[in-house]
């Protein structure tokens, strides 16, 4: 692994099991030349802080289908400046919500709740990948 490739803690967070868009999302971000720390399904915050911690990681990626993410997400953001982690990116991505909400209420509060950025359902690998290589100064 080069010393400049950008590493990723991935993972699906709470009681969610959704395993197939975190095996698309491990490919795309593999592919798009990350180094990525696929942490799996049902994780608790501690499991991707601590994952970041000892893999040194530059971005967190938070998948969450079942619509709970908001409440799984809470605190987040405090725990990892707690850990020494002010500088690592946090993103998150998917049904993070219950019901039908509008999406920019939904992104106003989880950015409130310290994450740079928030995705909507169906959002394409490649948008990430973009707004990765924008915060992370790659190309």
């Amino acid at each position: 692994m080069s010393k400049d490739k950008k590493t990723m803690v991935l993972g699906v967070i709470g009681s969610d099991c959704h395993a197939v868009g975190l095996k698309i999302l491990d490919h795309a971000f593999n592919e798009a030349g990350f180094h990525v720390v696929n942490i799996g399904v049902l994780s608790p915050q501690e499991d991707f802080i601590n994952a970041a911690i000892e893999t040194n990681a530059d971005v967190i990626c938070v998948s969450s289908l079942y619509g709970q993410g908001e409440l799984d997400v809470m605190g987040m953001r405090d725990k990892m400046n707690e850990a020494g982690l002010k500088d690592v990116l946090l993103y998150i991505g998917g049904n993070v919500v219950v019901g039908k909400q509008k999406w920019e209420e939904v992104e106003a509060r989880f950015k409130a709740m310290g994450f740079d950025r928030v995705y909507p359902p169906g959002t394409s690998p490649e948008v990430s990948i973009q707004h990765l290589k924008e915060d992370l100064g790659i190309e």
